[in-house]
């Protein structure tokens, strides 16, 4: 009898062993990340990477297949830190792999944060530990929403893909060490010859709302009537530099052609006097100028100033809803005109937005003259490209954007100072 207790005893152990085996085998492995990569950037180093491109196809590669149906925007998150703005994602899961891919392409030089919930799930049900992780894009600091960015890397191509210059577009350009290192290169241009010609330009002009941003480093021996970049001039826009005669302080301006109500059109200039003394329409300056920086303790935009012998930063915007147009050098505030303040006869109070007017041949935006050398727009002497005595520019250009919104002062500040050299 006690043979059989025994017996029975043992063969209830190890059914119950059995049992046991059997329910750690059935255990679900929980969901782990294994690897999360761009390319051959690794997001999940201990340090964040500064080197992502801004259109980047982020892998993460889990321990075990994973839900697709789990794989959502509701559970993964790309974050723009400087706007705490959230990325659109395109988002696809297979097997263990989930691929994660920003819709339009990222601000240069930000920090994003990414982040993956518990909510992405295990296909057998088992859920993951949140995961935080961050990164920085490569390059000096540019808001999101660009239309066109040329930086200069070796080549005059717009960044987006759109806006290239042809083989014969470009003349005369050589690519140089640019402000810092997170810049790149820069273009230089002689001063009589050197043009890169953009197609299609007056698209880019198209717009109500507008800001244009780009570093500049004159060569200050060189004349100092000069052409920066123009859309067939005043019937586009232009930025020029000169001293118009006010004691080498300088001055710059953007000329701009406004889209008028009532299908017109008509140009006024952005223009600020780098030896006033901060004059506004209050104190004998121009209808519609609420605003003028006054420089002249430190010699203006001029031969020794903002726009000379060294790299500066410029930003010109347009907001259409306010009829406000302003100016920024280093990342400050230099010069505002409002349209609302002028006469309401006047062409600028109805202005809705910039307007190409040029001729249609004429339709390329230029780095380093006024206009197109193809069909002038402007039939002038002045600006004529075969003269090099003319107003060519002479020095350095980098990192020029274009919107088709307004930059808010906090994003300018921050352009600058992550820019500057």
């Amino acid at each position: 009898m006690k043979r059989k207790i025994l017996i029975l005893s043992v063969l209830m152990m190890m059914t119950a062993i059995v049992v046991i085996d059997s329910c750690k085998k059935s255990n679900p492995a929980p969901l782990s990340l294994g690897t999360l990569m761009v390319g051959t950037i690794d997001l999940n180093a201990a340090t964040a990477p500064t080197n992502v491109p801004v259109k980047p196809a982020i892998t993460a590669t889990f321990t075990t297949d994973v839900d697709a149906t789990t794989a959502t925007a509701s559970n993964i998150t790309l974050t723009e830190d400087y706007d705490a703005v959230s990325i659109p994602l395109t988002i696809s899961a297979s097997g263990k792999v989930v691929t994660i891919t920003p819709v339009a392409n990222l601000a240069n030089g930000a920090l994003y944060k990414l982040a993956i919930t518990p909510g992405l799930k295990a296909s057998n049900g088992e859920t993951l530990t949140a995961i935080n992780r961050s990164f920085t894009t490569l390059g000096s600091f540019l808001p999101s929403g660009v239309v066109a960015y040329w930086n200069f890397d070796g080549n005059a191509n717009d960044q987006t893909g759109i806006y290239n210059p042809s083989a014969s577009g470009v003349t005369a350009i050589s690519y140089v060490t640019g402000r810092n290192a997170a810049s790149g290169q820069a273009a230089s241009f002689n001063g009589t010859t050197s043009l890169i010609e953009i197609p299609n330009g007056d698209i880019l002009e198209n717009s109500s709302d507008f800001s244009i941003s780009f570093w500049i480093n004159e060569d200050s021996t060189a004349k100092r009537d000069q052409f920066v970049l123009g859309l067939a001039g005043a019937k586009g826009f232009q930025f020029e530099i000169n001293n118009n005669g006010n004691n080498f302080l300088g001055d710059c301006k953007l000329t701009v052609q406004y889209n008028i109500t009532g299908g017109t059109t008509a140009n006024e200039d952005l223009w600020f006097n780098g030896g006033a003394t901060g004059t506004t329409k209050d104190n004998g300056g121009w209808q519609g100028w609420t605003f003028c920086k006054d420089l002249t303790s430190n010699s203006g935009t001029g031969v020794n100033g903002l726009l000379a012998k060294h790299w500066a930063h410029v930003v010109c915007t347009y907001d259409h809803a306010t009829k406000i147009g302003t100016m920024y050098i280093n990342g400050l505030e230099m010069k505002a005109q409002d349209f609302t303040l002028y006469p309401t006869n006047h062409p600028m109070y109805s202005a809705t937005g910039l307007k190409f007017a040029g001729n249609a041949a004429n339709n390329a935006l230029v780095f380093g003259f006024i206009q197109d050398k193809v069909s002038p727009t402007l039939p002038d002497t002045w600006a004529d490209y075969t003269n090099p005595a003319n107003g060519h520019f002479q020095g350095l250009l980098d990192d020029v954007a274009i919107y088709h919104s307004v930059l808010t002062p906090t994003l300018i500040t921050l352009m600058y100072n992550s820019g500057k050299p």
